[in-house]
């Protein structure tokens, strides 16, 4: 593995994953040990050189000796081009490189609803906000909730009444439009940055039936016992739920209507069941 000299790479100090794989980066030996810095600490080499709004949305990597500066999916392109000659043709291939550039702003645009920062830098120094990413978002993880939540309610066959292919769809779909009312009418400022971190919380938590599935399956849990593991779960997401908006500064009313939705739900299941 070959270390690139001369380079730094610049990162979000206040997103776990820029600086967990960064940090790979050095330990690694791709960069020296030297060879990442924050972008809300730029190294005065890079000043001159970097577009500071765009390296707050796409990653930049600065060569110290020539100026010369990547951004986004070639700077990581180019660091492990480096260390691993290998795969150089894979990310000179148009298609690929076209393809990882999508993947990559999917995420960079979405970063501070995966993980949210517990404080926010200069103002100025804070991503660009894509509002075409964001719906990208809520689509994708209202599609793969939806997905999870059909396999596992048929577990509950039993104590909870089945009901179509479409439910847990509709029920999904439905909080987002429900509690995007309530913060459109609270806090509209904040109501695409709320309705992220909500999908995430969703996410994680269909996420988290996997396991509770794959050793059901194995120990033929009962109802119950796939009950009990929901009901974990969704204890989980409501402690996450509200983490997320005091860190939001969004108060008590979201989590509330939030429990609200859910039980009037679980209601009306059993209501016209």
């Amino acid at each position: 593995m070959k270390t690139l000299q001369n380079h730094i790479i610049l990162y979000d100090a206040e997103c776990p994953m820029c600086k967990a794989y960064t940090r790979a980066f050095t330990q690694t030996g791709m960069l020296n040990a030297d060879g990442r810095a924050s972008y809300q600490q730029m190294p005065e080499v890079a000043c001159p050189v970097v577009d500071r709004q765009r390296a707050v949305n796409e990653i930049a990597l600065v060569n110290t000796q020539t100026g010369e500066v990547t951004y986004g999916v070639d700077s990581v392109f180019k660091v492990l081009g480096h260390a691993f000659p290998v795969f150089m043709p894979l990310f000179a291939f148009g298609p690929f490189v076209w393809l990882m550039r999508k993947v990559y702003a999917f995420i960079s645009y979405n970063r501070r609803v995966f993980i949210p920062a517990p404080h926010k830098g200069e103002q100025g120094l804070q991503p660009t906000f894509r509002l075409s990413y964001r719906l990208l978002y809520l689509l994708f993880s209202w599609l793969v909730v939806g997905f999870i939540l059909t396999i596992y309610t048929h577990r509950l066959t039993g104590l909870i009444p089945l009901g179509n292919v479409y439910r847990e769809y509709m029920i999904c779909g439905g909080q987002i439009i429900f509690q995007g009312l309530i913060v459109s009418l609270y806090m509209p400022a904040k109501r695409w940055d709320y309705l992220g971190n909500m999908m995430t919380i969703s996410l994680a938590g269909a996420l988290l039936l996997l396991p509770v599935l794959w050793i059901g399956k194995w120990l033929a849990f009962s109802a119950w016992l796939y009950t009990t593991g929901f009901m974990g779960v969704a204890g989980l997401m409501l402690l996450e739920h509200i983490r997320r908006t005091h860190l939001l500064q969004l108060g008590w009313l979201l989590t509330i209507t939030w429990v609200v939705y859910r039980l009037l739900v679980l209601f009306l299941i059993f209501k016209l069941n």
